[in-house]
This record gives C-alpha cells, structure tokens and sequence, in this order.
C-alpha cells in the first residue's frame, strides 16, 4: 500500500493540471458508479494535496475529490497526447495540456468528510514529531508500538514499510507497550521518519534495513531480523530480537 512520501509524491506529480479547467469522464463502469467525473466536469482544479495515506483534490465551488490508493490504485500524469490508454481507468482529468488518469480505485469519491478525521500528517510542514507524542501518550499505553504508529487516527502517512524502519532507528521493538517507550525514542523514530519520507519525496530513498529481510543479518548487529503478523490486521512486522529493546 503506498505510504505517506507516495502521496506527497502523486500530490506534486499532479501540479501541473492545478489552476486549469478540467474536462473529466469515467471509461470504468466501476469509476462513473462514483459519480465523481460528472461532480468536477468542467469546474477549475483550485488545489491537489496529500493528507496522510489520502489525496485530496478540490475545484472550484467547493467540490473534493478524495482518492485512497489501498494495494492497487494508482495515478498517472502525462502531457496531452492522442494516443489513448490501454484498459479503463476509473477517472480521466484533461487540461489543455496535460492528463491525469486514476486506476483501479478502490476508494475513489467525493470527500465525505473523512480525511479531517485522521491524525497530523507527519509530512505536513508545521509537523513536529514531539507534539506526535504528546498526541501519543494521550491513548492506550497497553498498545504495542507496532499497531499505534500505524493508526491513521493518531498520526497519519506511516505505513508497514517505514514503521519497521523508524522502529530500527529508534532501536525499539514493534511490540513495546507504548507505556514503556520513552519519548526520546519516539521522538527519534518519528524525527527520523520524517526526514527520510520528506527527502523519498525529493526523490532519494534510504536504503532498508529490516522490512522484507527476514532472515538476512540485522546491519546493525548481525543477528537475523525476525518477521511476524501483529494485530488484528496481520500486518507483517520486522525487527531484530537483540538491538531492538523490548522484543
């Protein structure tokens, strides 16, 4: 599923088309069911943004498009040409010089609301990760690490892949209580996320040093990285059982 520095990324990808008026059409069955390209047809495109794991954009006259990727939606952005797509995209945004086409949804509506209810965007500007953990320690101290850092409720755009990663960093395991994680850690972690998802934006991503290594020497401390379902969703998390505290 694509994660917050992926959101980022399609936000300024679609820039260009922001300003313009749009022609919109829905080739899927499946994408005109969400009424979304009769809503924005020829209304101006006013902003794209990323919100977390959502892409929020809205036209004139107060209409939002909101767009959540889950494993198979995407997004693709070229200048205008007449050669036409191969399949049926579910939404088609033209401008007089570029198009935007959304594949495959799966969440793809009019806003409804729900992307002001997750929690601060850890990639928004006025982000610091130590109000993050303020917001943190407001919830369950029972909860394991691996599972609040994750909640799109509590701090919005991480993902399986940076969770393992900013936990390594922190050099704390995803099942810590979050009652026992001190907040230098969190700040550590969170701090180090945010860095490194903003400059994936810019284009340089940092090599990984656990996710999808299971079995493979930790860069750290040579042991094999472990790998495990957590919580109610299975997500698979990877740590290393000797230099991360709490495994």
């Amino acid at each position: 599923m694509p994660e917050g520095d992926s959101l980022h990324r399609l936000a300024a990808q679609l820039q260009p088309l922001v300003g313009d008026r749009v022609e919109a059409s829905s080739p899927s069955p499946r994408g005109q069911a969400t009424g979304v390209a009769r809503a924005v047809d020829g209304r101006v495109l006013e902003s794209v943004e990323a919100v977390g794991k959502h892409l929020l954009l809205r036209f004139e006259g107060g209409v939002v498009v909101r767009s959540h990727l889950r494993m198979n939606g995407r997004w693709r952005v070229r200048r205008l040409a007449t050669s036409g797509w191969r399949g049926s995209p579910w939404l088609v945004l033209r401008t007089s010089a570029f198009e935007a086409t959304q594949w495959n949804g799966p969440d793809l509506r009019l806003d409804d609301g729900r992307a002001s209810r997750v929690g601060p965007d850890l990639l928004a500007d006025d982000t610091r990760p130590e109000e993050l953990v303020a917001l943190l320690r407001a919830g369950d101290p029972r909860r394991v690490l691996g599972d609040v850092l994750v909640d799109q409720r509590v701090v919005s755009g991480i993902g399986n892949m940076w969770l393992a990663e900013l936990l390594w960093q922190a050099r704390v395991s995803p099942w810590l209580p979050l009652g026992r994680a001190t907040d230098d850690e969190l700040v550590a972690g969170l701090g180090w996320a945010r860095r490194a998802m903003r400059a994936a934006v810019a284009g340089t991503r940092s090599p990984r040093s656990v996710y999808r290594r299971t079995g493979r020497p930790c860069p750290r401390c040579s042991w094999p990285i472990r790998s495990r379902g957590l919580g109610d969703a299975n997500r698979t998390a990877y740590w290393c059982d000797i230099c991360q505290r709490g495994s």
